[in-house]
Protein backbone atom coordinates (compact mmCIF):
# COMPACT_ATOMS: atom_id res chain seq x y z
CA UNK A 1 0.00 0.00 0.00
CA UNK A 2 2.71 2.42 1.05
CA UNK A 3 4.53 1.85 -2.24
CA UNK A 4 1.70 2.16 -4.16
CA UNK A 5 0.89 5.84 -2.14
CA UNK A 6 4.53 6.56 -3.26
CA UNK A 7 3.68 5.73 -6.96
CA UNK A 8 0.64 7.80 -7.14
CA UNK A 9 2.08 10.79 -5.34
CA UNK A 10 4.91 10.73 -7.61
CA UNK A 11 2.98 10.74 -10.62
CA UNK A 12 0.67 13.73 -9.36
CA UNK A 13 3.20 15.77 -9.27
CA UNK A 14 5.18 15.09 -12.24
CA UNK A 15 1.83 15.39 -13.83
CA UNK A 16 1.15 18.98 -12.34
CA UNK A 17 4.31 20.34 -12.73
CA UNK A 18 4.13 19.52 -16.79
CA UNK A 19 0.66 21.06 -16.45
CA UNK A 20 2.29 24.21 -14.77
CA UNK A 21 5.03 24.10 -17.46
CA UNK A 22 2.51 23.87 -20.29
CA UNK A 23 0.34 27.21 -18.71
CA UNK A 24 3.07 29.10 -18.20
CA UNK A 25 3.99 31.89 -21.34
CA UNK A 26 6.94 30.77 -23.79
CA UNK A 27 9.25 33.87 -23.57
CA UNK A 28 9.03 35.41 -27.24
CA UNK A 29 12.27 36.26 -28.80
CA UNK A 30 13.55 39.44 -29.92
CA UNK A 31 12.58 40.06 -33.62
CA UNK A 32 16.08 40.21 -35.53
CA UNK A 33 14.50 41.65 -38.97
CA UNK A 34 14.66 45.15 -39.67
CA UNK A 35 13.22 46.94 -42.75
CA UNK A 36 14.40 50.98 -42.90
CA UNK A 37 12.11 52.95 -45.17
CA UNK A 38 13.23 56.54 -46.26
CA UNK A 39 10.95 59.64 -46.81
CA UNK A 40 10.81 62.40 -49.18
CA UNK A 41 13.90 63.54 -51.34
CA UNK A 42 16.55 61.46 -49.51
CA UNK A 43 17.39 58.13 -50.57
CA UNK A 44 18.06 55.11 -48.22
CA UNK A 45 21.70 55.46 -47.71
CA UNK A 46 20.93 58.43 -45.29
CA UNK A 47 20.37 55.18 -42.77
CA UNK A 48 24.18 54.22 -42.83
CA UNK A 49 24.78 55.20 -39.17
CA UNK A 50 21.92 53.17 -38.02
CA UNK A 51 22.28 50.78 -40.26
CA UNK A 52 25.81 50.28 -38.88
CA UNK A 53 24.80 50.57 -35.34
CA UNK A 54 22.10 47.89 -35.96
CA UNK A 55 23.97 44.98 -37.97
CA UNK A 56 27.23 45.84 -35.36
CA UNK A 57 24.37 44.02 -32.74
CA UNK A 58 23.24 41.22 -34.75
CA UNK A 59 19.82 42.60 -37.03
CA UNK A 60 19.44 41.37 -39.88
CA UNK A 61 18.65 45.05 -41.72
CA UNK A 62 17.01 46.19 -45.16
CA UNK A 63 16.79 49.03 -46.73
CA UNK A 64 13.82 49.91 -49.20
CA UNK A 65 14.73 51.70 -51.79
CA UNK A 66 11.09 53.01 -52.88
CA UNK A 67 11.07 55.44 -56.17
CA UNK A 68 8.34 58.02 -54.56
CA UNK A 69 6.58 57.97 -57.87
CA UNK A 70 3.52 57.38 -56.31
CA UNK A 71 1.96 56.00 -52.90
CA UNK A 72 0.74 52.76 -54.31
CA UNK A 73 4.23 52.61 -55.91
CA UNK A 74 6.15 53.36 -52.75
CA UNK A 75 3.97 50.63 -50.90
CA UNK A 76 4.66 47.68 -53.14
CA UNK A 77 8.46 48.49 -53.23
CA UNK A 78 8.31 47.98 -48.98
CA UNK A 79 6.08 44.98 -49.14
CA UNK A 80 8.33 43.62 -51.78
CA UNK A 81 11.43 43.75 -49.60
CA UNK A 82 9.08 42.12 -46.40
CA UNK A 83 8.11 39.53 -48.70
CA UNK A 84 11.87 38.27 -48.31
CA UNK A 85 11.96 38.69 -44.53
CA UNK A 86 12.59 34.91 -43.01
CA UNK A 87 10.39 35.97 -40.17
CA UNK A 88 8.71 38.66 -38.36
CA UNK A 89 10.13 42.63 -38.81
CA UNK A 90 10.16 45.83 -37.52
CA UNK A 91 9.23 48.27 -39.79
CA UNK A 92 11.01 51.55 -39.75
CA UNK A 93 9.49 54.64 -41.29
CA UNK A 94 11.05 58.42 -41.25
CA UNK A 95 8.90 61.11 -42.14
CA UNK A 96 6.66 60.12 -45.60
CA UNK A 97 8.43 56.66 -45.37
CA UNK A 98 5.40 56.98 -41.81
CA UNK A 99 2.45 57.61 -44.18
CA UNK A 100 4.31 54.13 -46.14
CA UNK A 101 4.55 52.24 -42.94
CA UNK A 102 1.02 52.67 -41.70
CA UNK A 103 -0.23 50.75 -45.28
CA UNK A 104 2.26 48.44 -45.51
CA UNK A 105 2.77 47.63 -41.89
CA UNK A 106 -0.83 45.64 -42.25
CA UNK A 107 1.68 43.01 -43.65
CA UNK A 108 1.90 39.67 -41.77
CA UNK A 109 5.56 39.91 -41.49
CA UNK A 110 5.25 43.04 -39.53
CA UNK A 111 5.74 42.38 -35.72
CA UNK A 112 5.90 46.17 -35.07
CA UNK A 113 5.87 49.51 -36.51
CA UNK A 114 8.55 52.48 -35.49
CA UNK A 115 7.93 55.86 -36.52
CA UNK A 116 10.90 58.24 -36.72
CA UNK A 117 9.48 61.75 -36.85
CA UNK A 118 7.58 60.45 -39.46
CA UNK A 119 3.36 60.47 -40.46
CA UNK A 120 1.33 58.15 -38.97
CA UNK A 121 -1.94 59.14 -40.94
CA UNK A 122 -5.64 58.11 -40.03
CA UNK A 123 -8.13 57.06 -42.38
CA UNK A 124 -9.39 60.29 -43.78
CA UNK A 125 -6.28 62.57 -42.79
CA UNK A 126 -3.41 63.16 -45.46
CA UNK A 127 -0.11 64.41 -44.87
CA UNK A 128 -1.04 67.86 -46.63
CA UNK A 129 -4.44 68.37 -44.58
CA UNK A 130 -2.62 67.65 -41.33
CA UNK A 131 0.46 69.75 -42.14
CA UNK A 132 -2.62 72.72 -42.31
CA UNK A 133 -3.80 71.75 -38.93
CA UNK A 134 -0.50 71.64 -37.95
CA UNK A 135 2.08 74.41 -39.90
CA UNK A 136 5.73 73.04 -40.16
CA UNK A 137 8.20 76.68 -40.38
CA UNK A 138 10.06 75.16 -43.85
CA UNK A 139 10.29 76.97 -46.68
CA UNK A 140 7.66 76.10 -49.57
CA UNK A 141 8.63 73.32 -51.47
CA UNK A 142 9.56 73.78 -55.72
CA UNK A 143 7.29 71.91 -58.10
CA UNK A 144 8.30 70.55 -61.05
CA UNK A 145 6.48 70.98 -64.75
CA UNK A 146 5.71 67.36 -64.31
CA UNK A 147 4.57 67.38 -60.54
CA UNK A 148 7.38 66.24 -58.70
CA UNK A 149 8.70 68.54 -55.82
CA UNK A 150 11.89 69.12 -53.63
CA UNK A 151 13.74 71.68 -51.67
CA UNK A 152 15.16 74.25 -52.56
CA UNK A 153 19.46 73.05 -51.98
CA UNK A 154 19.79 77.02 -50.07
CA UNK A 155 16.63 75.73 -48.30
CA UNK A 156 17.95 72.16 -47.35
CA UNK A 157 20.54 72.68 -44.61
CA UNK A 158 18.34 74.97 -42.53
CA UNK A 159 15.01 73.68 -43.02
CA UNK A 160 15.75 69.79 -43.18
CA UNK A 161 19.40 69.02 -41.76
CA UNK A 162 20.00 71.76 -39.41
CA UNK A 163 22.00 69.48 -37.14
CA UNK A 164 24.24 67.85 -40.02
CA UNK A 165 27.86 68.93 -40.77
CA UNK A 166 26.96 71.88 -43.59
CA UNK A 167 28.26 70.12 -46.09
CA UNK A 168 27.08 66.83 -45.67
CA UNK A 169 23.64 68.72 -45.94
CA UNK A 170 24.91 70.54 -48.86
CA UNK A 171 25.75 66.92 -50.76
CA UNK A 172 22.42 65.91 -49.32
CA UNK A 173 20.47 68.72 -51.07
CA UNK A 174 22.48 68.63 -54.54
CA UNK A 175 21.30 64.66 -54.25
CA UNK A 176 17.44 64.98 -53.93
CA UNK A 177 15.50 62.37 -54.96
CA UNK A 178 12.17 64.37 -56.84
CA UNK A 179 9.32 63.34 -55.42
CA UNK A 180 5.56 63.34 -56.95
CA UNK A 181 3.49 65.40 -55.10
CA UNK A 182 0.51 62.97 -55.24
CA UNK A 183 2.24 60.98 -52.52
CA UNK A 184 1.25 63.91 -50.06
CA UNK A 185 -2.52 63.24 -50.37
CA UNK A 186 -2.56 59.53 -50.05
CA UNK A 187 -5.39 58.28 -48.16
CA UNK A 188 -4.96 55.25 -45.54
CA UNK A 189 -8.43 52.93 -44.58
CA UNK A 190 -6.86 50.74 -42.60
CA UNK A 191 -3.89 51.95 -40.57
CA UNK A 192 -1.58 49.35 -39.17
CA UNK A 193 -0.93 51.07 -35.85
CA UNK A 194 -4.55 50.62 -34.81
CA UNK A 195 -2.84 46.85 -34.57
CA UNK A 196 0.88 46.45 -34.30
CA UNK A 197 2.47 48.11 -31.02
CA UNK A 198 4.23 50.98 -31.77
CA UNK A 199 7.42 53.64 -31.15
CA UNK A 200 7.50 57.03 -32.06
CA UNK A 201 10.93 59.15 -31.95
CA UNK A 202 9.92 63.24 -31.66
CA UNK A 203 12.33 65.76 -33.31
CA UNK A 204 11.79 68.85 -31.02
CA UNK A 205 13.35 71.02 -33.73
CA UNK A 206 12.20 69.68 -36.69
CA UNK A 207 10.50 72.42 -39.32
CA UNK A 208 9.41 69.56 -41.77
CA UNK A 209 6.88 68.05 -39.75
CA UNK A 210 5.50 70.28 -36.97
CA UNK A 211 6.80 68.61 -33.56
CA UNK A 212 2.91 68.74 -32.19
CA UNK A 213 1.80 66.49 -35.02
CA UNK A 214 4.47 64.57 -34.10
CA UNK A 215 2.98 63.97 -30.46
CA UNK A 216 -0.50 64.01 -31.48
CA UNK A 217 0.84 60.96 -33.80
CA UNK A 218 2.48 59.48 -30.81
CA UNK A 219 -0.35 59.88 -28.20
CA UNK A 220 -3.09 59.01 -30.38
CA UNK A 221 -1.22 56.01 -31.81
CA UNK A 222 -0.31 54.97 -28.19
CA UNK A 223 3.08 54.33 -29.17
CA UNK A 224 6.41 54.04 -26.97
CA UNK A 225 7.45 57.87 -27.51
CA UNK A 226 10.90 59.64 -26.90
CA UNK A 227 11.60 62.77 -27.81
CA UNK A 228 15.04 64.46 -29.05
CA UNK A 229 16.23 68.17 -27.75
CA UNK A 230 17.44 69.89 -30.78
CA UNK A 231 17.03 67.43 -33.09
CA UNK A 232 16.02 68.40 -37.15
CA UNK A 233 14.26 66.12 -39.58
CA UNK A 234 17.66 64.55 -40.14
CA UNK A 235 17.72 63.47 -37.07
CA UNK A 236 18.12 59.54 -38.20
CA UNK A 237 21.15 60.69 -39.45
CA UNK A 238 22.19 63.23 -37.08
CA UNK A 239 20.98 61.01 -33.71
CA UNK A 240 21.80 57.57 -34.57
CA UNK A 241 22.28 56.10 -31.66
CA UNK A 242 19.28 57.25 -30.18
CA UNK A 243 17.07 55.61 -33.23
CA UNK A 244 19.16 52.76 -33.22
CA UNK A 245 18.30 52.18 -29.71
CA UNK A 246 14.41 52.96 -30.22
CA UNK A 247 14.30 50.11 -32.93
CA UNK A 248 16.01 47.45 -30.92
CA UNK A 249 13.33 48.54 -27.75
CA UNK A 250 10.89 47.43 -30.65
CA UNK A 251 12.74 44.87 -31.74
CA UNK A 252 12.84 43.16 -28.06
CA UNK A 253 9.42 43.88 -26.89
CA UNK A 254 6.82 44.02 -29.98
CA UNK A 255 6.19 40.41 -29.61
CA UNK A 256 5.68 40.11 -25.94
Amino acid sequence: MKTSFKKRLITSSITALLLAGAAAPALAAPVKNIVLVHGAFVGGSGWRPVYDILTKDGYNVTLVQEPLTSFPDDVTATKRILDEQNGPAILVGHSYGGAIITEAGNDSHVAGLVYIAAHALDAGETEASNGKKFPNTARPFVKSPDGYLTIKPENFPADFAADLPLKEAEFEAHAQMPTNASVFTANIPDPAWKVKPSWYMVAESDKIINPNLERMYAARAHSHKVEIPGASHSLYESHPKEVAALIEQAAQHALK
